[in-house]
């Protein structure tokens, strides 16, 4: 059997062997092979790339941005050429099946095409006579080298919320992506490297927490974007706005979805099955709490239970599997540990997926169901990432915003119902920044911002949509008289 692949650095325009002595398996979830091994690089390599970006900096930001925005087209092209080929990578490293990483690759490359259109985003504003004889004009300037740490759960669309703005704004790039499925941005940047960016303009160093911190700590990076859970964004955020840099980072989620007794359930439950389930429940956009009003509780529950164990379950290749396998065996261990803990608080268990008959290879977790939550349990109170549905009935929506409001994280939240009155006020009410309305999963579109609220979400520029021509450049002011 062959040696798995040690991944190589991306750094000045070439493929460049990390120095870094130790290394992370990358394993096929569904299957538990390794098929490739990730450099856990260090700050010399990071360092090396800021230097490289540093050097490309000041041709990239004075290149028109049409002419910018025609590498995004080149790439966009390219992104569709392999479309298949990375959506199969993305399931081989992450697991997720073939449909959910063609949305995830899809959703990469609305974000390219959003970012080609720079030329208009990127526009200033000015105004005559602001005073006699004196005129003003704000133009959008490049701030330099920006840096992004991903996630492992969207290993093609994360990346890419980032880098087509930061690069058609005029600023060079620095990627940490996930050292647990690096394969699919590896071939993504085989095929960036093909669309005319000069050496430079865009860097990828593979690496695990030294890198991080290489990257908050570095004196050249002048923005960071990162994705992960709420513990390190906060970290994160602290660390890079410490260290002078623009910041956003995006954490972790406990997602609140509410059933009115007026839902249209033959509508809504497969859409919240999906929520919950989708990705094996691997999203910060997942379904974490079912909270179902008044009378709909018991109609909601037994629906979930039976939606729950009828999904197909298995490699996420095959055709007809619904859902696949968590990450890792230590994330299924810690999932199963809130299955342990959902018993031991005193929730009751009514779909247990650690009965169901499962792939004996891979890290798979059965879809779960538990009733009777409180936000005082672990389950309740902690993102568990992972498919475990947990039912919380409430009396009102009044109860419902109460509990919202409980809950330190605020990231999406959806309501189901056919009242036009409940929804217009659960949207206007709902603390959390991204609010579905018979959505299952509250995404928005590229070209508007993603970012949750309170502890989901670091900073003040959120993620894509002209937020991100915000974040990736400054808005410097003319003030002028001549006489």
């Amino acid at each position: 059997m062959n040696e798995p692949t040690l991944l190589s650095n991306f750094i000045n325009g070439r493929w460049t062997p990390a120095s870094a002595t130790r290394h992370v398996d990358v394993t096929n979830p569904a299957r538990g092979v390794v098929i490739a091994r990730t450099p856990l690089s260090g700050a010399g390599e990071v360092d090396a790339a800021v230097k490289a970006a540093a050097a490309a900096f000041p041709a990239w930001s004075e290149t028109p941005p049409v002419v910018r925005a025609r590498t995004m087209f080149a790439f966009k092209q390219q992104l569709e050429a392999h479309f298949e080929e990375i959506a199969r990578l993305v399931t081989t490293e992450h697991g997720k099946t073939l449909d959910e990483s063609r949305g995830d690759v899809r959703r990469a490359i609305e974000c390219v095409e959003v970012a080609c259109g720079a030329p208009s985003m990127l526009m200033g504003y000015g105004l005559e006579n602001v005073s006699a004889g004196i005129d003003c004009v704000a133009m959008r300037q490049p701030i330099g080298v920006c840096a992004a740490i991903a996630p492992f759960n969207f290993p093609a669309m994360v990346p890419l919320w980032f880098l087509p703005f930061a690069v058609v704004s005029g600023n060079t790039f620095v990627l940490k992506p996930s050292e647990q499925v690096p394969l699919s941005q590896q071939r993504i940047w085989e095929l960036l490297d093909e669309c005319g960016l000069p050496a430079g303009v865009v860097n990828m160093v593979h690496g695990g927490k030294d890198v991080v911190d290489a990257i908050c700590d570095h004196p050249g990076i002048k923005a960071v974007s990162f994705v992960g859970s709420t513990p390190v964004a906060r970290l994160v955020y602290q660390r890079a706005s410490n260290a002078g840099k623009r910041v956003q980072a995006l954490g972790g989620a406990k997602n609140f979805i509410i059933v009115m007794p007026d839902a249209d359930l033959d509508r809504a439950i497969p859409n919240i099955t999906e929520s919950f389930y989708g990705c094996a429940g691997e999203r910060c956009l997942a379904g974490s709490i079912l909270m179902p009003v008044g009378e709909a509780h018991a109609e909601v529950r037994d629906r979930m239970v039976a939606a729950a164990e009828s999904l197909k379950v298995g490699d996420g290749l095959e055709p007809g599997v619904e859902m696949g396998p968590v990450i890792s065996a230590k994330h299924r261990e810690r999932v199963l540990g809130y299955v342990e803990q959902g018993l031991k608080e005193g929730a009751r268990l009514v779909a247990d997926g650690r009965a169901r008959k499962l792939p004996s290879d891979g890290y798979f977790v059965g879809p779960t169901v538990f009733d009777e939550v409180s936000l005082e349990m672990a389950i309740g109170r902690e993102e568990i990432f992972g498919p475990v549905a947990t039912v919380a009935p409430v009396k009102s929506l009044d109860d419902a915003f109460r509990m919202m409001q409980q809950h330190p994280n605020a990231n999406a939240t959806s309501i189901f119902t056919s009242s036009g009155k409940a929804a217009r006020e659960f949207a206007h009410r709902a603390t959390a920044s991204m609010v579905g309305v018979n959505i299952g999963v509250a995404a928005p579109m590229a070209y508007f911002p993603f970012g949750g609220a309170r502890d989901s979400f670091f900073g003040d520029l959120k993620v894509h949509g002209r937020d991100a021509f915000d974040f990736y450049t400054d808005k410097k002011v003319t003030i002028s008289r001549w006489f």
